[in-house]
């Protein structure tokens, strides 16, 4: 019965506003960043942008440091799916895929958001799966009110994942063993929350309820992936591209929202 009345920490209408000034630096910065992810750009660049963005901002960027992590954002280009650690040898083609997430800590509250963007020109498919990952989030987060449960949420974005493969006309896989999680005053709190799974279980989402929600989906349907000598960068075990795509959401009496808005 203990299990049954677990609940996902609720922020007060105060807090969310400050989660979501955190959040808007966050946007601001994505944006800044593809902005110069040209061909020629390595994701050092990417980084610096990021980080100067969310300093002059007042903010402080929230992954520099974290357990280690050296950057200020996580750019993760074709085959690497997340934690792709910033390089001066990683250099921009056209035709990339890249992911950028980016965490901003502001008055004590972070913000927390990523997406993908081609360098140029997508190839065919690859425009789809990331078309499809971003329709998967923005249909997943429809579940994230309150008296729903966690695992809502993970079964919207699982079977918004089976819709978009009809939708797009793309075979989808959706990563194994990564997912979104809660979020406020530092950027991991509990629950996890799986992108896949049976509904109805787990704590009750309630008014004030936020999570990170962040569909990871890899072309082709591989779901396996593998982590490189560096601890961080994750890689798709067949080589295929993924796409990534994530929204800081809290759960209000009027529906979602999204407190890391990019206009």
């Amino acid at each position: 019965m203990a299990f049954r009345k677990r609940k996902i920490a609720a922020k007060t209408p105060a807090e969310l506003d400050a989660m979501e000034a955190a959040g808007r630096i966050v946007g601001i910065a994505l944006q800044e960043v593809r902005a110069v992810a040209r061909p020629g750009a390595t994701t050092l660049d990417l980084d610096k942008v990021a980080e100067t963005v969310i300093r002059d901002h007042g903010a402080v960027p929230t992954f520099l440091g974290y357990n280690g992590f050296p950057g200020s954002i996580c750019a993760s280009v074709n085959e690497v799916v997340v934690h792709g650690i910033p390089s001066q040898s990683v250099v921009l083609q056209e035709g990339d895929l890249v992911s950028v997430d980016c965490g901003a800590t502001f008055e004590g509250w972070v913000g927390d958001s990523a997406w993908s963007f081609g360098v140029g020109e997508l190839a065919a498919d690859v425009e789809k799966l990331n078309r499809a990952t971003e329709w998967v989030l923005l249909e997943g987060l429809k579940a994230m009110i309150p008296g729903n449960k966690l695992t809502d949420v993970s079964y919207a974005l699982e079977t918004a994942t089976y819709a978009a493969e009809e939708r797009f006309g793309v075979e989808l896989g959706i990563l194994d063993g990564y997912g979104g999680h809660g979020i406020g005053r530092t950027m991991h709190e509990d629950p996890y929350l799986a992108n896949e799974g049976r509904p109805n279980r787990g704590p009750l989402i309630q008014e004030g309820s936020v999570l990170a929600i962040e569909p990871m989906l890899i072309l082709g349907g591989e779901t396996d992936s593998q982590v490189l000598a560096d601890d961080w960068t994750v890689v798709t075990a067949d080589g295929s591209p993924a796409s990534h795509w994530e929204h800081t959401v809290a759960a209000t009496a009027d529906g979602p929202r999204i407190l890391t808005p990019r206009q």
